[in-house]
């Protein structure tokens, strides 16, 4: 691996991902409603350091950091065709299972070169969804009212947007509930979860609850739709966040993990359970957190992690996307797989 210089207007949100990095020194940030942090019934304990569910796993493409490869969020087509947002580049691509990229779209600067993009400071594709039939849906926060927002790219075609989003946010995590036909967008700087018809048109605000909120960074990232529920993380608040779905409307927040310093995006194991694979970003670490809330360390830096920031979860194999943020060293997607014991099935 060698350094690649990081583009000018990419290398500012270095001074914001300090803040990440700063995370990763120990401190328990605290849970929200509670003034001394996660109690230890969602505290995220981290059993060993020699996991006991270990991936065997390999680096499966170096990306280019100078041309703004940062891999962001991905999602997974039946053959394992990886599609992932290059954040930096402002691109969707497509990476097959031999590891040859095709850039699907790029979207265009705004004016300013995206200076004003909420907390990072450069315009960036983020969440990503891909549907049955090929279609991607995919999240553009550039700082700009007439670009930010929620976009369609269908198989040969070219990106539409369906619906726009606040430009004093940064939307980050897209999630589709397949049975209520409707997308859940978090937005990290805003602290909500909003929602957007399968159509595209009006976005609503679904819930801006104080568990969402940033604490001076980012605060709603990942999510996920499971079982009558919405599934968040909270990057400046370490925590795993569930919400009952209740007529529509959103429960009570449940948390469920604590201490996750720095989570970015996750995945659910697909074994029945409520068990994730989380990326922590800031601490150059994926880990395995289970159902009372403990955790297992799974990848390291000694990996090839480079600032993990989602997982995807297909039969037994992971796939971990690293932005290389804050290391500018070696963007890439890793493959691994799993032991028996983390009882992978497909989801």
């Amino acid at each position: 691996m060698r350094t690649r210089k990081i583009n000018a207007p990419i290398a500012v949100t270095v001074a914001g991902l300090v803040a990440v990095a700063a995370l990763s020194t120990g401190t328990t940030p605290a849970v929200a409603g509670s003034p001394t942090g996660p109690t230890p019934a969602v505290a995220a304990r981290d059993q060993s350091a020699t996991p006991a569910a270990v991936l065997r796993s390999r680096i499966m493409l170096h990306l280019d950091l100078a041309r703004g490869q940062m891999p962001e969020n991905i999602a997974l087509s039946p053959d394992g065709t990886a599609y992932v947002t290059f954040a930096g580049a402002r691109q969707v691509a497509a990476i097959d299972r031999g590891g040859k990229i095709r850039i699907l779209a790029t979207l265009a600067a705004p004016a300013d070169g995206g200076v004003n993009t909420p907390a990072l400071g450069f315009a960036l594709t983020t969440g990503i969804v891909r549907h049955r039939d090929g279609t991607v849906d995919f999240l553009y926060a550039s700082g700009d009212a007439a670009s930010t927002g929620l976009y369609r790219l269908r198989p040969g075609g070219t990106p539409r947007r369906i619906a726009a989003l606040p430009a004093d946010g940064l939307p980050n995590g897209l999630a589709f509930d397949e049975r209520r036909k409707i997308f859940f967008i978090t937005d990290s700087v805003l602290g909500t979860i909003s929602t957007v018809r399968q159509a595209g048109g009006p976005v609503t605000v679904w819930s801006s609850a104080p568990e969402l909120a940033s604490t001076g960074f980012l605060g709603v990232n990942g999510i996920k739709v499971r079982d009558g529920a919405v599934w968040a993380s909270n990057l400046d608040q370490g925590t795993l966040l569930r919400i009952p779905v209740r007529h529509g409307r959103p429960a009570p927040v449940e948390v469920r993990a604590g201490g996750l310093t720095g989570i970015d995006d996750f995945a659910f194991t697909g074994d029945g359970t409520d068990q994730v694979i989380a990326a922590l970003v800031g601490q150059n670490t994926v880990v395995r957190v289970d159902v009372t809330g403990r955790s297992t360390t799974l990848l390291t830096a000694a990996d090839g992690l480079q600032n993990p920031t989602s997982v995807a979860v297909q039969g037994r194999t992971v796939y971990v996307t690293s932005a290389a943020y804050l290391t500018a060293t070696d963007p890439n997607l890793i493959v691994a797989h799993g032991v028996p014991s983390l009882s992978f099935v497909a989801s």
